[in-house]
């Protein structure tokens, strides 16, 4: 396969038609150490954000009363979903489906409660050590004391966000006694902004799209030395909370019977916006499972910020760091989550050698795959979070998925593989609001098919 951007490909990014540029470059065995931005990670610092999440565990179930039952863990089910397979309209005989179900996940109720929770969490962990508020190995559940809050509320959590980072970030500060404040765009869905207000978080809006909240909230967290700014474009910290999700989700597939090598490959859709939150979970997943592990991100035609960038990777007279203006689209989407116009160049980096390819979903789509995902399996879920299904069909039904499915010989084997789509939001959509979801789904499959 060339590195050569596709003409076919690129004129179909233009004119916001679904695609699939899967990635020449992959490495089926990267280096353990893996360098971006200029710092050196490996799987020594997956375990060590899930070590921390372990160490908060009860000061987390103290402060989230829907964590008492978990004992603080935060973590999602592994849901068998093959009999969305005929819906989806995906060959019997091309593997089972499975849905990680992230849109149920307790406290922010998105995948982001995984980067998010993390990052607000080694914050506050060293700003207790530094204060003294908790000593190296001791009862972390003793920052919930008046006197610890006390001293945490002197500090400040900021953020850029169009929505679900946002909750995530303002949700956890606010409970462990931070200030904390998102600074959210003009996208952002008003419920999620009612919502951390009703928190007690203060929501700054800006006009204009999710990188102008983020440059905006970047430049007034700098004038605060006592203020922390969560750089969802930037941040290590994110993007190792949620490359611990690896180490549950390989316990649920073993329980699950799942095996994962060369004649069972694991297949896994994962929506992108800017990046981290894939990219984490992705790199996780390659350290922890191997070569066997093919992760392809899900983006919606106008807003396809990762694809153009890896294209752009390819071809450098495309521009260093492209956003989906420059190509001509309006980065406009329904799944406000993944209304991104430019990538993470720390996710982009990191994903050279270990992304198998990115593919673009209408947002039409996305509508119809939430109502067959309520109708088949009874599950809530976000246009969003609706992404990654499209991801077995772009596979198996397009001239570029089965191209690439010969190329990298997982056709003679793609009957015993595991397709395994991470939904990513949907817990804490309001009723009137997911309503709304489901009729539109319901009138595009309705037209559809009379039209056939």
């Amino acid at each position: 396969m060339s590195n050569a951007p596709d003409v076919l490909l690129t004129t179909r990014l233009r004119n916001a038609q679904p695609a699939l540029w899967t990635n020449a470059a992959r490495q089926a065995h990267p280096p353990e150490h893996m360098q971006a931005l200029g710092r050196t990670i490996s799987l020594v610092d997956t375990h060590a954000a899930a070590h921390r999440l372990e160490r908060f565990a009860g000061l987390l179930a103290q402060v989230f009363p829907e964590l008492s039952a978990t004992q603080g863990v935060v973590e999602s089910a592994l849901m068998p979903a093959s009999a969305l397979l005929p819906a989806l309209g995906i060959p019997a005989d091309a593997g089972k489906l499975f849905i990680k179900a992230d849109h149920s996940l307790p406290v922010a109720g998105s995948i982001k409660a995984r980067g998010g929770m993390h990052e607000v969490l080694e914050f506050a962990e060293q700003v207790a050590l530094q204060q003294g508020l908790v000593s190296q190995g001791g009862d972390y559940r003793v920052l919930a004391e008046p006197a610890a809050r006390e001293v945490l509320a002197r500090y400040q959590v900021a953020v850029g966000s169009t929505g679900n980072l946002g909750l995530s970030i303002g949700v956890v500060a606010s409970a462990l006694g931070f200030k904390a404040a998102v600074h959210m765009s003009a996208d952002a869905k008003e419920w999620k902004k009612e919502r951390l207000r009703l928190r007690g978080v203060q929501v700054v809006e800006h006009t204009g799209d999710y990188e102008r909240a983020v440059a905006a909230g970047r430049e007034q967290a700098a004038a605060d030395p006592l203020c922390h700014f969560v750089d969802d474009e930037q941040s290590f910290s994110l993007l190792l909370g949620y490359s611990a999700a690896a180490l549950h989700l390989q316990k649920q597939l073993q329980s699950q019977g799942v095996v994962v090598d060369a004649q069972h490959p694991l297949l896994v859709y994962l929506p992108c916006g800017v990046g981290g939150a894939p990219a984490g979970i992705a790199f996780g997943l390659r350290q922890l499972l191997g070569p066997h592990v093919h992760c392809f991100f899900a983006e919606p035609v106008q807003s396809p910020c990762f694809m153009v960038q890896m294209l752009s990777d390819q071809a450098p007279h495309l521009g260093g760091h492209p956003s989906v203006y420059d190509w001509g689209l309006t980065n406009r989407t329904e799944a406000d989550g993944l209304a991104v116009p430019r990538a993470s160049l720390l996710a982009a980096e990191l994903m050279k050698p270990l992304l198998s390819g990115v593919f673009t979903v209408q947002d039409a789509t996305l509508f119809e795959h939430l109502v067959m995902v309520l109708d088949t399996l009874g599950e809530r879920i976000e246009p969003s979070a609706a992404a990654g299904f499209s991801g077995p069909a772009m596979l198996t039904g397009t001239t570029a998925g089965q191209a690439w499915l010969q190329a990298s010989g997982l056709d003679a084997v793609l009957h015993q593989a595991t397709h395994l789509v991470w939904t990513t939001g949907g817990l804490l959509v309001p009723d009137a609001q997911y309503q709304t979801f489901v009729e539109r789904g319901r009138a595009l499959l309705a037209a559809k098919s009379s039209a056939t």
